[in-house]
């Protein structure tokens, strides 16, 4: 009986490591403005759709990275710095377009009505959806570092293996859960309002690739100097 709490400890010490790690940076909820922009048109069925796409990717994406990013990169002979760098300026371009977009309020209206298109959105579930508005490259660089700092000898053991499963799957349905309701915070907020929380969340994810980019610069930098 005293060895039961050790397992399950460490169980949710790694799931609260996930969750900690990530969801801050992933943060469904703030760029739940982002998707309605760029979904615009969608029936509510079609944004449901898509919301369970985007979270099926996203937890592929934080899996693959936890366990076996670090191998990628090594094949690849990629450094995480590059990573940064090249998926910051990748969501700098994304936040910047988002911000140049001009205001359609006007179109609003008919679109609202439009029918889905599955063409359409499948092909955006992993890009610009999932990577980089989702799961960017700040939420790749940081799943590989807690995936690259699990104890040595703790690749098979089931509390290690099942917290960092168990923590990318809360991850994920915070990400369904905040997408499928997405279009009922639009229509609480109105256009006007959800026009201004839009490109206030996009310049905050400009700066959030300009920060992605300096942070690889940053690294890059030191090891010149050195």
């Amino acid at each position: 009986m005293t060895q039961i709490p050790g397992p399950l400890s460490e169980l949710a010490r790694n799931t609260l490591l996930v969750v900690g790690a990530l969801f801050p940076i992933v943060n469904p909820i703030g760029s739940t403005p982002i998707f309605l922009s760029l979904t615009r048109g969608l029936s509510g069925r079609g944004r449901a759709v898509l919301a369970r796409m985007i979270a099926v990717n996203g937890l592929i994406l934080i899996l693959t990275s936890i366990f076996i990013g670090t191998y990628i990169l090594a094949f690849f002979g990629i450094s995480l710095p590059v990573v940064q760098v090249g998926g910051g300026l990748v969501v700098i371009s994304t936040g910047w377009a988002l911000l140049r977009q001009p205001s359609d309020d006007g179109d609003e209206g008919d679109g609202k009505g439009k029918e889905c298109n599955e063409a359409d959105f499948e092909r955006q579930a992993f890009y610009p959806l999932t990577l980089p508005l989702t799961v960017g490259p700040g939420s790749i660089s940081v799943a590989i570092t807690v995936g690259a700092n699990r104890p040595e000898g703790s690749e098979l053991r089931w509390p290690v293996i099942g917290g960092l499963v168990l923590g990318s799957v809360l991850i994920a349905l915070s990400i369904y859960w905040s997408y499928r309701f997405a279009e009922r915070l639009g229509r609480t907020l109105g256009d006007s309002a959800m026009n201004v929380v839009i490109r206030i969340s996009s310049f905050i994810l400009v700066c959030i690739g300009v920060q992605i980019l300096w942070n690889g610069l940053s690294a890059l930098l030191r090891t010149v100097v050195r």
